[in-house]
């Protein structure tokens, strides 16, 4: 398969990043030129702008079943994240300084929170169980009369374990609390529905539906109040100023109206080829074990861990076989730590050192996966070889 210029074997590190769909490409070709508008001036020109923006939020909120005025277009997931946390925490301090997240969240939540806990707020982290789920009980043992905000992803980005949000909602709602959740793993694979998760705060990223990179939403519950991060011209109902990427909102807008077209008979074939990746590579590679939940998770994820070599190891072997997969998540990927996230779970530093992570996506092939099954044994076995740390039993 032949994916940016590159002619690789196999590419199965989607949750890092994808590739744009051609026809949202198409979608976006006339915003650089020809309809090249501003929505902020009042001509013809940028009267035509608006026009395109507004039906852009109408369709972004269609997809996650939210209103036209409840979208807030941002530069992406860290910056819908930094909008939503921060934002929410300087508005509402008033109320409280008490802040709930859990031990797997992405480094962006995590690398908030510090900032968050460094200028007069508390911020409890809520711990997972072996397979990376959160538990309603423990999040309610962590609230208090300051919690003023409760930030849980709606999926795990490395190991797909899905969370039970809609529980979560409800129990937010019943606390007077609100509720923020990272969808990005999750949109285009998971129904999104802003009625029945009960959810405050919602991220979004356009890349993760296969749109251009740089753009992306954050929804904002009617009624729910934010300091603005990002000041200026007060566009964006004055939450985010600058002028509104109109060509990435129109490729964000185009890639969501396919996910939601093509999403149930993609979603089938992802979870026929994680299945196979999971059921082969436990089969065929002794002392291999898979990662987070096993039945609640992603579609298209597989992470596993095997014993007596490392993960980076393995990434650059299969690399040297043309085969592109990682060992977690690529935000934290400079990184020699082992992930936090893994660590969470239970594993030993040596155990979470061992992991490769697999993510399927539109592009991906069945002939993808059966290279990938037929490499990964023998690339397995002669790291084992030369590891000390492995012996057979």
């Amino acid at each position: 398969m032949q994916l940016c210029g590159f002619n690789m074997t196999v590419y199965l590190d989607y949750q890092s990043s994808k590739p744009v769909d051609p026809r949202v490409i198409t979608a976006m070709k006339p915003y650089f030129y020809d309809k090249f508008g501003n929505p902020s001036s009042l001509h013809q020109v940028g009267d035509e702008a608006t026009k395109v923006l507004d039906n852009a939020r109408q369709a972004i909120a269609n997809f996650i079943a939210a209103e036209k005025n409840e979208i807030v277009f941002t530069s992406g997931a860290t910056e819908s994240n930094n909008l939503a946390l921060i934002g929410f925490a300087l508005r509402n301090k008033n109320k409280g300084n008490h802040i709930i997240i859990s031990e797997i969240e992405h480094i962006s939540i995590h690398n908030i929170a510090k900032l968050l806990t460094k200028n007069g707020f508390t911020v409890s982290k809520v711990p997972v169980d072996q397979f990376g789920k959160v538990s309603i009980e423990k999040i309610e043992e962590r609230i208090n009369d300051k919690t003023i905000l409760i930030s849980i992803g709606y999926a795990n980005n490395e190991i797909g374990t899905i969370q039970p949000i809609g529980e979560i909602g409800e129990l937010c709602r019943k606390k007077n609390i609100a509720f923020h959740s990272d969808a990005v793993p999750a949109e285009g694979l998971l129904r999104l529905d802003m009625n029945t998760d009960n959810l405050d705060l919602l991220t979004l990223s356009s890349n993760d539906i296969y749109g251009p990179k740089g753009i992306g939403a954050l929804y904002v519950r009617k009624g729910i109040k934010l300091n603005p991060l990002i000041i200026g011209g007060g566009q964006e109902r004055g939450l985010r100023s600058g002028s509104e990427n109109i060509p990435g909102i129109v490729g964000m807008t185009k890639a969501a109206e396919i996910v939601e077209r093509e999403t149930s008979e993609e979603v089938k074939r992802f979870i026929r080829y994680r299945d196979m990746l999971i059921k082969s590579i436990l089969e065929k590679i002794p002392k291999s074990h898979l990662n987070g939940h096993p039945i609640d998770r992603l579609p298209t994820n597989a992470h596993f861990r095997f014993d007596g070599i490392e993960g980076e190891s393995l990434l650059l072997s299969l690399k040297d076989e043309g085969i592109d997969v990682s060992t977690g998540s690529a935000c934290s990927s400079k990184t020699l730590e082992p992930s936090h996230t893994l660590i969470a779970t239970g594993l030993l530093h040596e155990e979470a050192h061992g992991s490769l992570q697999i993510t399927c996506g539109r592009f991906t092939t069945e002939k993808d996966i059966d290279t990938f099954l037929n490499i990964i044994p023998g690339v397995v076995n002669k790291l084992r070889r030369l590891s000390p740390l492995y012996k057979e039993e």
